[in-house]
């Protein structure tokens, strides 16, 4: 599988959650990523990056992940034009090599906003005509639900450990029509933080990290992944 996006998918490295509880639920898959801080897909795509990257492997899925706030015009009016345009084009070309291809959604903490950012992702997913992973307003209900539950990392922007759980999770049930599986969840792979050094290099989710303070592993237990699959189902 392949991941394309920013440092709201690499803090906390979302592709490694999703490659370790998939291989949990009998779904073994390789995870790469091409992710780097600040980037949108309108860039990955003019690079060229995911183009190589499909005609080079075949993928099963390419999970798209936009930058925070582009498809809210928040850089200004053509940047929701382009992130729209990008997200079309970008889907094409997947869904051309045969891949499923999924929008996983960003955040915003405040419900108004939630609620606008999660039209705008929709129209765009549907526009591309794929799939859609909600998490903005997800995230709405679990902090009304797990109010004790971190959900962001310390600098207040980026997910914290468990808003990666959460985007696993919701990726989970969309690619295979199924609840995650319950248990602890080991995670073996480098937990990026905000400042990774990782490039829009194509690299494995679980290669060996550019920097030698990062957390290399972390463990969900069984309690938490339940708090938060309840938690959705209680406030849904």
């Amino acid at each position: 599988m392949l991941f394309v996006g920013n440092s709201l998918t690499y803090v906390g490295n979302t592709p490694a959650v999703f490659s370790a509880l998939s291989r949990r639920g009998d779904h073994p898959v390789v995870a790469e990523m091409i992710v780097e801080g600040g980037a949108t897909l309108s860039q990955r795509l003019k690079d060229g990056s995911v183009a190589r990257a499909l005609s080079a492997r075949r993928y099963s899925a390419v999970i798209l992940q936009e930058r925070g706030g582009d498809l809210l015009c928040s850089f200004g009016p053509s940047s929701c034009e382009d992130s729209r345009r990008a997200i079309a084009a970008l889907a094409a070309l997947a869904k051309s090599s045969g891949a499923k291809v999924v929008l996983l959604g960003t955040y915003q903490s405040m419900p108004r906003i939630s609620g606008a950012l999660v039209e705008a992702e929709s129209a765009a997913a549907g526009e591309a005509g794929i799939p859609y992973a909600e998490i903005s307003n997800k995230l709405q209900v679990l902090q009304k639900e797990l109010p004790e539950t971190q959900w962001f990392d310390p600098d207040g922007m980026h997910p914290s450990s468990n808003l990666a759980l959460l985007n696993a999770l919701t990726l989970f049930e969309i690619l295979y029509n199924a609840e995650p599986p319950a248990g602890t969840l080991i995670v073996r792979a480098p937990i990026y933080g905000a400042s990774s050094g990782l490039t829009s290099t194509l690299t494995l989710a679980d290669a060996p990290p550019p920097r030698s303070d990062t957390r290399l592993e972390i463990s969900y237990g069984a309690e938490r992944i339940q708090s938060i699959v309840s938690g959705l189902k209680n406030g849904s």
